[in-house]
């Protein structure tokens, strides 16, 4: 009996291993918990990616359901969602930018051949702003209700299906009220 017994802790260990990792298995990788979420949108005011003169601040999607999109050109993700994000930028769907850790002429080259589905972009060439929104890569999406606070954080590249699935009802519901013109074809992507 004790022969076995030594052999008892390691496979004891073995299997609590295995279990966590069986039960890692249904974690979704890109849903972390964001502490924004149902509190007002970090403020700040960054230059703009296309005028280093204008400025964006967070006074500006006051008042508004709209998207803040962290993008860089140096992130592959990004293009992957780009194309999608000009589609939600032309049913009226309100989106801002936040470029993190880039080039200006980088980025202002992505936008002009690209395209640009921005109301405006703010340039955040050291992270400054993004380490306040809790950013921890791009690309990240966040839904921004009508009272500033945050409703929402994605991380990965916004595809139909996330939005259909994760977005789209939240902005019904922000828009129950009425004041968001872009809902009907927002609607259709």
């Amino acid at each position: 009996m004790w022969r076995y017994a030594r052999y008892a802790i390691p496979v004891a260990i073995f299997v609590a291993i295995g279990v966590f990792f069986y039960r890692g298995l249904d974690l979704n990788p890109n849903l972390i918990p964001s502490p924004l979420v149902g509190k007002p949108m970090p403020k700040f005011s960054l230059p703009t990616v296309t005028d280093p003169d204008a400025t964006l601040s967070s006074d500006a999607l006051q008042g508004k359901v709209a998207l803040v999109n962290v993008w860089g050109t140096w992130c592959v993700e990004c293009r992957h969602e780009h194309g999608y994000l000009v589609e939600v930028a032309h049913a009226g769907v309100p989106i801002y930018g936040l470029n993190l850790r880039d080039d200006r002429a980088s980025a202002m080259s992505w936008l002009a051949t690209l395209g640009n589905p921005y109301v405006t972009s703010g340039f955040d060439p050291k992270g400054v702003a993004a380490v306040d929104w809790g950013v921890t890569g791009a690309p990240e999406t966040f839904l921004i209700g009508r009272d500033g606070n945050v409703i929402f954080k994605h991380i990965a590249a916004m595809t139909p299906q996330v939005w259909r699935r994760e977005f789209l009802p939240l902005i019904e519901e922000q828009c129950r009220a009425g004041g968001c013109d872009f809902l009907a074809a927002a609607r259709r992507l």
